[in-house]
């Protein structure tokens, strides 16, 4: 998939990027046709885990010294905004899964969207590769905050 060329990280087990990029509407309509269909929902909780974990750790490392430091700037570069730009940026909204309704309000270009799904694959690429290799992509995705 060229998702993968465009996210930095080529996944071993495939099923784990077609579920980050699913949408919990999508997964329902699936389901009403009898096909076998998850949601991204879970991995983004991981992948906002993760994420969190990622930022606190190269905030450290960049020099912030106080608990009220690095809180407040990894608020300020996980805020949805932020990470919308980071996936428009990587070009994920045309890969998204979505439900009907969904794909007729464009919901692949919402920065709500746009921010669950990066999460989602960063759980994904968590589950697929382990923290080492979502550090890595992470680090790449934010590289401009810390230079």
């Amino acid at each position: 998939m060229t998702i993968e060329k465009d996210l930095g990280y080529s996944f071993s087990n495939k099923e784990l990027l077609d579920r980050a990029l699913t949408r919990k509407a999508h997964a329902l309509e699936a389901k009403q046709q009898n096909r076998d269909c998850e949601d991204q929902e879970i991995y983004r909780t991981l992948g906002d885990a993760i994420l969190k974990a990622v930022l606190v750790d190269l905030l450290i490392k960049s020099g912030c010294k106080t608990r009220d430091e690095i809180t407040s700037e990894k608020i300020r570069l996980e805020r949805e905004e932020g990470l919308a730009k980071i996936a428009q940026d990587i070009g994920i909204g045309p890969f998204i899964k979505l439900g009907a309704g969904e794909k007729k309000h464009r919901a692949n270009e919402e920065p709500k969207v746009l921010a669950e799904t990066l999460e989602a694959l960063i759980g994904a690429i968590y589950l697929d590769g382990g923290y080492d290799a979502a550090k890595k992509v992470i680090t790449r995705w934010f590289k401009s905050f810390f230079t």
